[in-house]
Protein backbone atom coordinates (compact mmCIF):
# COMPACT_ATOMS: atom_id res chain seq x y z
CA UNK A 1 0.00 0.00 0.00
CA UNK A 2 1.77 3.32 -0.72
CA UNK A 3 2.52 5.68 2.37
CA UNK A 4 0.05 8.95 2.47
CA UNK A 5 2.25 11.84 1.63
CA UNK A 6 1.47 14.46 4.51
CA UNK A 7 0.12 17.92 3.59
CA UNK A 8 2.93 20.30 2.93
CA UNK A 9 3.92 23.57 4.84
CA UNK A 10 3.67 26.83 3.50
CA UNK A 11 6.98 28.11 2.03
CA UNK A 12 6.69 31.21 4.08
CA UNK A 13 6.92 29.24 7.32
CA UNK A 14 9.01 26.27 5.98
CA UNK A 15 11.87 28.24 4.35
CA UNK A 16 11.86 31.57 5.67
CA UNK A 17 13.30 31.06 9.90
CA UNK A 18 10.61 32.27 11.08
CA UNK A 19 10.05 31.03 14.63
CA UNK A 20 7.95 28.25 14.20
CA UNK A 21 6.49 26.21 10.69
CA UNK A 22 2.74 25.97 10.70
CA UNK A 23 0.58 23.88 8.69
CA UNK A 24 -1.25 24.48 5.72
CA UNK A 25 -4.28 23.07 4.41
CA UNK A 26 -2.97 22.21 0.88
CA UNK A 27 0.68 22.73 -0.97
CA UNK A 28 1.04 26.39 -2.19
CA UNK A 29 2.55 27.16 -6.12
CA UNK A 30 5.61 28.45 -4.16
CA UNK A 31 6.36 24.60 -2.68
CA UNK A 32 9.54 23.83 -4.07
CA UNK A 33 7.65 20.01 -4.21
CA UNK A 34 4.84 21.24 -5.53
CA UNK A 35 2.65 19.70 -2.98
CA UNK A 36 1.72 16.77 -4.82
CA UNK A 37 1.36 13.26 -3.36
CA UNK A 38 2.85 11.71 -6.91
CA UNK A 39 6.08 14.33 -6.60
CA UNK A 40 9.30 12.26 -7.85
CA UNK A 41 11.92 12.57 -5.15
CA UNK A 42 14.40 15.15 -5.51
CA UNK A 43 17.81 13.95 -6.66
CA UNK A 44 20.00 13.76 -3.30
CA UNK A 45 23.29 15.31 -4.25
CA UNK A 46 26.73 16.46 -2.37
CA UNK A 47 25.56 19.49 0.22
CA UNK A 48 26.28 23.10 -1.05
CA UNK A 49 29.70 24.16 -0.05
CA UNK A 50 29.67 26.40 3.42
CA UNK A 51 31.28 29.68 2.60
CA UNK A 52 30.81 33.41 3.70
CA UNK A 53 28.34 34.02 1.16
CA UNK A 54 26.27 31.06 1.42
CA UNK A 55 23.26 30.75 3.57
CA UNK A 56 22.52 27.38 6.06
CA UNK A 57 19.76 25.69 5.55
CA UNK A 58 18.20 23.50 8.26
CA UNK A 59 15.96 20.32 7.41
CA UNK A 60 13.79 19.78 10.63
CA UNK A 61 12.70 16.14 10.63
CA UNK A 62 9.62 15.99 13.28
CA UNK A 63 6.27 13.80 14.08
CA UNK A 64 4.33 17.13 15.73
CA UNK A 65 0.82 17.54 14.02
CA UNK A 66 0.29 20.44 16.51
CA UNK A 67 3.36 22.06 16.67
CA UNK A 68 4.56 22.05 19.52
CA UNK A 69 8.29 21.82 18.72
CA UNK A 70 9.20 25.05 18.57
CA UNK A 71 12.53 26.01 15.91
CA UNK A 72 13.36 29.31 17.18
CA UNK A 73 14.59 32.28 14.83
CA UNK A 74 18.10 31.88 14.05
CA UNK A 75 21.37 33.44 12.83
CA UNK A 76 24.27 32.12 11.27
CA UNK A 77 27.94 33.38 12.13
CA UNK A 78 27.29 36.01 9.45
CA UNK A 79 24.04 37.37 10.70
CA UNK A 80 21.99 36.12 8.52
CA UNK A 81 18.99 34.26 8.91
CA UNK A 82 19.21 30.44 8.48
CA UNK A 83 16.35 29.15 6.35
CA UNK A 84 14.15 25.96 7.93
CA UNK A 85 12.08 23.36 6.02
CA UNK A 86 10.13 20.86 8.27
CA UNK A 87 8.93 17.50 6.97
CA UNK A 88 6.58 14.66 9.91
CA UNK A 89 8.04 12.01 8.11
CA UNK A 90 11.02 10.02 6.18
CA UNK A 91 9.05 10.23 2.71
CA UNK A 92 8.12 13.44 3.00
CA UNK A 93 12.03 14.60 4.10
CA UNK A 94 13.68 12.56 1.23
CA UNK A 95 11.70 14.78 -1.02
CA UNK A 96 12.62 18.05 0.63
CA UNK A 97 16.09 16.58 0.72
CA UNK A 98 17.62 18.65 -1.89
CA UNK A 99 21.57 19.83 -2.39
CA UNK A 100 20.68 22.97 -0.85
CA UNK A 101 20.36 21.62 3.20
CA UNK A 102 23.21 22.10 4.95
CA UNK A 103 21.97 20.09 8.42
CA UNK A 104 19.18 18.03 9.75
CA UNK A 105 17.55 18.36 12.72
CA UNK A 106 16.03 14.90 13.52
CA UNK A 107 13.63 13.97 16.81
CA UNK A 108 14.48 10.97 17.65
CA UNK A 109 10.82 10.29 18.74
CA UNK A 110 9.99 9.74 15.43
CA UNK A 111 9.14 6.18 14.71
CA UNK A 112 11.14 3.96 11.90
CA UNK A 113 8.35 2.90 8.94
CA UNK A 114 6.58 -0.05 10.27
CA UNK A 115 7.56 0.13 14.01
CA UNK A 116 6.55 1.07 17.27
CA UNK A 117 8.02 3.94 19.25
CA UNK A 118 11.22 2.62 21.76
CA UNK A 119 14.16 3.46 22.33
CA UNK A 120 15.51 0.65 19.65
CA UNK A 121 13.51 2.49 17.01
CA UNK A 122 14.70 5.91 17.63
CA UNK A 123 18.12 4.58 16.76
CA UNK A 124 16.67 2.82 13.44
CA UNK A 125 15.06 6.12 12.65
CA UNK A 126 18.14 7.71 12.96
CA UNK A 127 20.57 4.70 10.52
CA UNK A 128 17.65 5.37 8.31
CA UNK A 129 18.42 9.20 8.04
CA UNK A 130 22.17 8.92 8.32
CA UNK A 131 21.64 6.20 4.50
CA UNK A 132 19.41 8.27 3.03
CA UNK A 133 21.62 12.00 3.56
CA UNK A 134 24.94 10.13 4.62
CA UNK A 135 26.72 13.81 3.24
CA UNK A 136 25.02 15.86 5.38
CA UNK A 137 25.38 17.21 9.37
CA UNK A 138 22.95 15.28 11.75
CA UNK A 139 21.22 16.98 14.91
CA UNK A 140 19.50 13.94 17.20
CA UNK A 141 16.85 15.41 19.28
CA UNK A 142 16.14 13.88 22.59
CA UNK A 143 14.36 14.00 25.48
CA UNK A 144 15.81 16.54 28.48
CA UNK A 145 18.53 14.52 30.23
CA UNK A 146 17.98 11.35 28.19
CA UNK A 147 22.03 11.68 27.80
CA UNK A 148 22.40 7.87 27.26
CA UNK A 149 20.34 8.00 23.84
CA UNK A 150 22.30 11.20 22.65
CA UNK A 151 25.41 9.52 23.00
CA UNK A 152 24.01 6.42 21.39
CA UNK A 153 23.23 8.55 18.42
CA UNK A 154 26.54 10.46 18.07
CA UNK A 155 27.93 6.62 18.32
CA UNK A 156 25.92 5.76 16.03
CA UNK A 157 26.25 8.92 13.22
CA UNK A 158 25.13 11.85 13.86
CA UNK A 159 27.61 14.48 14.45
CA UNK A 160 25.66 16.28 17.86
CA UNK A 161 22.57 15.65 20.12
CA UNK A 162 20.21 18.99 21.95
CA UNK A 163 17.35 18.38 24.42
CA UNK A 164 13.90 19.05 23.35
CA UNK A 165 12.55 21.08 25.66
CA UNK A 166 15.90 23.41 25.50
CA UNK A 167 16.32 24.76 22.19
CA UNK A 168 17.10 28.29 22.29
CA UNK A 169 18.48 30.04 19.05
CA UNK A 170 21.84 30.69 20.17
CA UNK A 171 22.15 27.27 21.31
CA UNK A 172 20.36 26.26 18.25
CA UNK A 173 22.30 27.99 15.43
CA UNK A 174 25.78 27.53 17.30
CA UNK A 175 24.92 23.37 17.54
CA UNK A 176 24.07 23.59 13.62
CA UNK A 177 27.15 25.89 12.21
CA UNK A 178 29.36 23.11 14.58
CA UNK A 179 27.45 19.88 13.17
CA UNK A 180 28.10 21.65 9.41
CA UNK A 181 31.92 22.08 10.07
CA UNK A 182 32.39 18.99 12.12
CA UNK A 183 30.36 16.60 9.22
CA UNK A 184 33.26 18.77 6.45
CA UNK A 185 35.84 17.99 8.83
CA UNK A 186 35.29 13.89 9.25
CA UNK A 187 34.77 14.13 5.22
CA UNK A 188 38.08 15.58 4.66
CA UNK A 189 39.56 13.24 7.04
CA UNK A 190 37.75 10.59 5.67
CA UNK A 191 39.35 11.50 2.34
CA UNK A 192 42.80 11.85 3.68
CA UNK A 193 42.49 8.48 5.01
CA UNK A 194 41.67 7.18 1.95
CA UNK A 195 44.34 8.62 -0.06
CA UNK A 196 46.53 7.50 2.47
CA UNK A 197 46.28 3.89 2.22
CA UNK A 198 45.73 4.03 -1.62
CA UNK A 199 49.06 5.93 -1.58
CA UNK A 200 50.07 2.90 0.69
CA UNK A 201 48.22 0.17 -1.66
CA UNK A 202 49.79 1.73 -4.37
CA UNK A 203 53.55 1.52 -3.02
CA UNK A 204 53.08 -1.88 -1.90
CA UNK A 205 51.89 -2.86 -5.34
CA UNK A 206 54.62 -0.65 -7.18
CA UNK A 207 57.55 -2.12 -5.32
CA UNK A 208 56.27 -5.73 -5.89
CA UNK A 209 56.49 -4.96 -9.53
CA UNK A 210 60.08 -3.86 -9.29
CA UNK A 211 62.44 -6.36 -10.56
CA UNK A 212 64.82 -8.51 -8.24
CA UNK A 213 67.72 -9.86 -10.13
CA UNK A 214 68.43 -13.22 -10.49
CA UNK A 215 71.94 -14.18 -10.59
CA UNK A 216 72.38 -17.14 -8.24
CA UNK A 217 75.57 -18.73 -9.34
CA UNK A 218 77.52 -15.89 -11.03
CA UNK A 219 80.14 -13.81 -9.72
CA UNK A 220 79.12 -10.94 -11.08
CA UNK A 221 78.36 -7.66 -8.76
CA UNK A 222 74.86 -6.10 -9.67
CA UNK A 223 73.72 -2.63 -8.80
CA UNK A 224 70.58 -0.18 -9.87
CA UNK A 225 69.15 3.04 -9.11
CA UNK A 226 65.51 3.80 -10.22
CA UNK A 227 63.94 7.45 -10.13
CA UNK A 228 60.42 7.79 -11.59
CA UNK A 229 59.86 11.08 -13.53
CA UNK A 230 55.82 11.04 -11.93
CA UNK A 231 55.85 12.97 -8.54
CA UNK A 232 54.85 11.09 -5.76
CA UNK A 233 55.30 7.43 -7.69
CA UNK A 234 57.59 4.62 -7.14
CA UNK A 235 57.55 3.19 -10.76
CA UNK A 236 57.91 4.96 -13.87
CA UNK A 237 57.61 3.80 -17.74
CA UNK A 238 62.00 3.16 -17.34
CA UNK A 239 62.23 -1.18 -16.45
CA UNK A 240 65.05 -2.93 -16.33
CA UNK A 241 65.90 -7.06 -15.12
CA UNK A 242 69.18 -8.94 -14.98
CA UNK A 243 68.63 -12.93 -14.78
CA UNK A 244 71.00 -16.07 -14.82
CA UNK A 245 70.01 -18.83 -17.50
CA UNK A 246 70.83 -22.09 -16.41
CA UNK A 247 74.02 -22.10 -19.19
CA UNK A 248 75.48 -19.58 -16.93
CA UNK A 249 74.87 -16.85 -19.41
CA UNK A 250 73.96 -13.51 -17.90
CA UNK A 251 71.14 -11.45 -19.21
CA UNK A 252 70.50 -8.06 -18.69
CA UNK A 253 67.66 -5.94 -20.19
CA UNK A 254 67.05 -2.24 -19.62
CA UNK A 255 64.17 -0.04 -21.56
CA UNK A 256 62.14 3.08 -21.71
CA UNK A 257 58.74 3.61 -22.81
CA UNK A 258 57.67 6.86 -24.09
CA UNK A 259 55.86 8.59 -21.99
CA UNK A 260 56.48 8.66 -17.49
CA UNK A 261 52.44 8.25 -16.62
CA UNK A 262 50.75 4.90 -14.90
CA UNK A 263 49.86 3.67 -18.00
CA UNK A 264 53.50 3.60 -19.31
CA UNK A 265 54.33 1.96 -16.18
CA UNK A 266 51.98 -0.71 -16.67
CA UNK A 267 53.58 -1.61 -20.05
CA UNK A 268 56.81 -1.14 -18.89
CA UNK A 269 55.84 -3.96 -16.12
CA UNK A 270 54.14 -6.30 -18.90
CA UNK A 271 57.52 -5.92 -21.27
CA UNK A 272 59.92 -6.84 -18.61
CA UNK A 273 58.12 -9.95 -17.48
CA UNK A 274 57.35 -11.16 -20.87
CA UNK A 275 61.49 -10.25 -21.84
CA UNK A 276 62.30 -12.62 -18.37
CA UNK A 277 60.01 -15.44 -19.43
CA UNK A 278 61.07 -15.27 -23.06
CA UNK A 279 64.59 -15.21 -21.93
CA UNK A 280 64.36 -18.03 -19.63
CA UNK A 281 62.21 -19.84 -22.91
CA UNK A 282 66.04 -19.48 -24.71
CA UNK A 283 64.85 -16.71 -26.68
CA UNK A 284 67.99 -14.22 -27.62
CA UNK A 285 68.78 -11.44 -29.65
CA UNK A 286 66.28 -10.55 -32.98
CA UNK A 287 64.24 -13.29 -32.37
CA UNK A 288 63.48 -12.20 -28.65
CA UNK A 289 63.03 -8.78 -29.36
CA UNK A 290 60.60 -9.56 -32.64
CA UNK A 291 58.60 -11.48 -29.79
CA UNK A 292 58.30 -8.55 -27.47
CA UNK A 293 57.32 -5.89 -29.88
CA UNK A 294 54.32 -8.61 -30.76
CA UNK A 295 53.60 -8.00 -26.91
CA UNK A 296 54.34 -4.13 -26.99
CA UNK A 297 51.48 -4.03 -30.23
CA UNK A 298 48.91 -6.13 -28.49
CA UNK A 299 49.25 -4.33 -24.99
CA UNK A 300 49.82 -0.73 -25.72
CA UNK A 301 46.73 1.58 -25.83
CA UNK A 302 47.95 3.74 -28.83
CA UNK A 303 49.64 3.19 -31.99
CA UNK A 304 51.86 6.16 -31.34
CA UNK A 305 53.06 4.54 -27.91
CA UNK A 306 57.22 2.86 -28.61
CA UNK A 307 59.22 1.54 -26.51
CA UNK A 308 63.32 1.66 -26.49
CA UNK A 309 65.40 -1.07 -25.45
CA UNK A 310 69.04 -2.37 -24.76
CA UNK A 311 69.57 -6.02 -24.26
CA UNK A 312 73.29 -7.68 -22.93
CA UNK A 313 73.88 -11.40 -22.68
CA UNK A 314 77.19 -11.90 -21.20
CA UNK A 315 79.25 -15.82 -21.80
CA UNK A 316 79.25 -18.00 -19.17
CA UNK A 317 83.36 -16.76 -19.25
CA UNK A 318 82.30 -13.18 -18.51
CA UNK A 319 84.56 -11.89 -21.60
CA UNK A 320 81.93 -11.80 -24.24
CA UNK A 321 78.63 -10.19 -24.46
CA UNK A 322 76.57 -10.11 -27.57
CA UNK A 323 74.65 -6.62 -27.58
CA UNK A 324 71.47 -5.73 -28.86
CA UNK A 325 69.78 -1.99 -29.74
CA UNK A 326 66.00 -0.80 -30.20
CA UNK A 327 66.36 2.88 -30.32
CA UNK A 328 68.43 2.99 -27.07
CA UNK A 329 71.36 4.66 -25.79
CA UNK A 330 74.37 2.55 -26.13
CA UNK A 331 76.04 1.41 -22.46
CA UNK A 332 78.78 2.55 -21.37
CA UNK A 333 81.90 0.03 -20.14
CA UNK A 334 84.89 1.26 -18.02
CA UNK A 335 88.16 -1.53 -17.88
CA UNK A 336 91.32 -0.80 -15.65
CA UNK A 337 93.74 1.26 -17.29
CA UNK A 338 91.39 2.72 -20.10
CA UNK A 339 89.23 5.53 -19.86
CA UNK A 340 85.23 4.55 -20.00
CA UNK A 341 83.68 4.51 -23.24
CA UNK A 342 80.59 3.81 -24.95
CA UNK A 343 80.15 0.50 -26.63
CA UNK A 344 79.34 0.14 -30.41
CA UNK A 345 75.99 1.23 -31.83
CA UNK A 346 76.63 1.67 -35.42
CA UNK A 347 74.27 -1.04 -35.81
CA UNK A 348 71.31 -0.06 -33.52
CA UNK A 349 68.26 -1.07 -34.44
CA UNK A 350 64.54 0.91 -34.79
CA UNK A 351 62.77 1.23 -30.96
CA UNK A 352 59.72 -1.33 -30.82
CA UNK A 353 56.56 -0.65 -32.32
CA UNK A 354 57.74 1.63 -34.79
CA UNK A 355 58.14 -0.56 -37.77
CA UNK A 356 56.80 -3.39 -38.30
CA UNK A 357 58.70 -6.62 -39.34
CA UNK A 358 61.72 -4.59 -38.13
CA UNK A 359 65.21 -6.12 -37.93
CA UNK A 360 67.45 -5.78 -34.13
CA UNK A 361 71.03 -7.32 -35.59
CA UNK A 362 73.09 -8.68 -32.53
CA UNK A 363 76.94 -7.51 -32.20
CA UNK A 364 79.40 -9.43 -30.37
CA UNK A 365 81.39 -7.36 -28.02
CA UNK A 366 84.90 -7.96 -26.06
CA UNK A 367 84.80 -7.34 -22.61
CA UNK A 368 88.26 -7.92 -20.57
CA UNK A 369 89.12 -10.12 -17.69
CA UNK A 370 87.61 -7.21 -15.67
CA UNK A 371 85.36 -4.57 -16.63
CA UNK A 372 82.38 -2.63 -15.52
CA UNK A 373 79.22 -2.09 -17.47
CA UNK A 374 76.33 0.52 -17.13
CA UNK A 375 73.02 0.32 -19.05
CA UNK A 376 71.01 3.63 -18.54
CA UNK A 377 68.07 5.20 -19.71
CA UNK A 378 67.80 8.50 -21.75
CA UNK A 379 66.73 10.64 -18.49
CA UNK A 380 70.29 10.03 -17.38
CA UNK A 381 71.52 12.19 -20.22
CA UNK A 382 68.75 14.54 -21.35
CA UNK A 383 69.00 16.61 -18.09
CA UNK A 384 70.00 20.08 -18.43
CA UNK A 385 73.43 21.11 -17.22
CA UNK A 386 72.70 24.86 -16.01
CA UNK A 387 74.10 26.59 -19.21
CA UNK A 388 71.12 27.98 -20.96
CA UNK A 389 69.11 24.73 -22.59
CA UNK A 390 72.54 22.69 -22.84
CA UNK A 391 71.93 18.94 -22.38
CA UNK A 392 74.13 16.68 -20.43
CA UNK A 393 74.19 14.42 -23.55
CA UNK A 394 76.01 10.88 -23.84
CA UNK A 395 79.72 12.74 -23.90
CA UNK A 396 78.82 14.79 -20.73
CA UNK A 397 77.63 11.75 -18.92
CA UNK A 398 81.01 9.86 -19.87
CA UNK A 399 83.18 12.68 -18.81
CA UNK A 400 81.17 12.37 -15.23
CA UNK A 401 81.32 9.11 -14.97
CA UNK A 402 85.23 8.66 -15.92
CA UNK A 403 86.04 11.71 -13.20
CA UNK A 404 83.81 9.64 -10.89
CA UNK A 405 85.63 6.32 -11.29
CA UNK A 406 88.87 8.09 -10.96
CA UNK A 407 87.79 9.27 -6.83
CA UNK A 408 87.57 5.52 -6.47
CA UNK A 409 83.59 5.46 -6.82
CA UNK A 410 81.91 2.39 -7.59
CA UNK A 411 78.90 -0.16 -7.84
CA UNK A 412 76.10 1.81 -6.09
CA UNK A 413 77.99 4.39 -4.60
CA UNK A 414 79.20 5.59 -7.98
CA UNK A 415 75.59 5.07 -9.15
CA UNK A 416 74.25 7.26 -6.12
CA UNK A 417 76.75 9.99 -6.96
CA UNK A 418 75.92 10.29 -10.80
CA UNK A 419 72.20 10.33 -10.84
CA UNK A 420 72.63 13.01 -7.87
CA UNK A 421 75.24 14.73 -9.77
CA UNK A 422 72.84 15.31 -12.81
CA UNK A 423 70.24 16.62 -10.58
CA UNK A 424 71.96 18.87 -9.47
CA UNK A 425 73.25 20.18 -12.66
CA UNK A 426 69.66 20.16 -13.89
CA UNK A 427 68.69 22.79 -11.32
CA UNK A 428 65.98 20.29 -9.53
CA UNK A 429 64.71 17.04 -10.02
CA UNK A 430 64.56 15.64 -13.43
CA UNK A 431 61.54 15.60 -15.52
CA UNK A 432 62.06 11.84 -17.14
CA UNK A 433 61.64 8.85 -15.60
CA UNK A 434 66.32 7.65 -15.01
CA UNK A 435 67.20 3.97 -14.48
CA UNK A 436 70.71 2.73 -14.31
CA UNK A 437 72.15 -1.01 -13.50
CA UNK A 438 75.56 -1.63 -13.25
CA UNK A 439 77.32 -5.25 -13.88
CA UNK A 440 80.81 -5.48 -12.87
CA UNK A 441 83.15 -8.67 -12.83
CA UNK A 442 86.83 -8.42 -10.85
CA UNK A 443 89.41 -10.68 -11.98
Amino acid sequence: MPVPVPRQRAIPAVESGQAQAVFSPGGPSGDPTGGLAGTAPAPRAATTPVDSTTNLTLLVIEDDPAGALGVPQMLDAAGRPIRIRTARNLTEAERLLTHDVHCILLDLALPAPGRATDVADELATLKHVLELAPRHAVLALTASGDTETGAEAVRVGAQDYLFRDELDSRLLSRAIRYAVERKRSDKAERRLTESRLRAQENARLERGLLPTPLLEGSSLRFAARYRPGRSRALLGGDFYDTVRTADGTVHAMIGDVCGHGPDEAALGVELRIAWRALTFAGLCGDELLSTLQQVLEHERESDEIFATLCTVDIAPDGRRAGLCLAGHPSPLIARPGRPAELLPYENNGPALGLLPNARWPRMQVELGAAWSLMLYTDGLIEGHTGVGNERLGQDGMVDMVRRQLAQGLEGEELLRAAVSEVRELNGGELADDVAVLLLDRKP
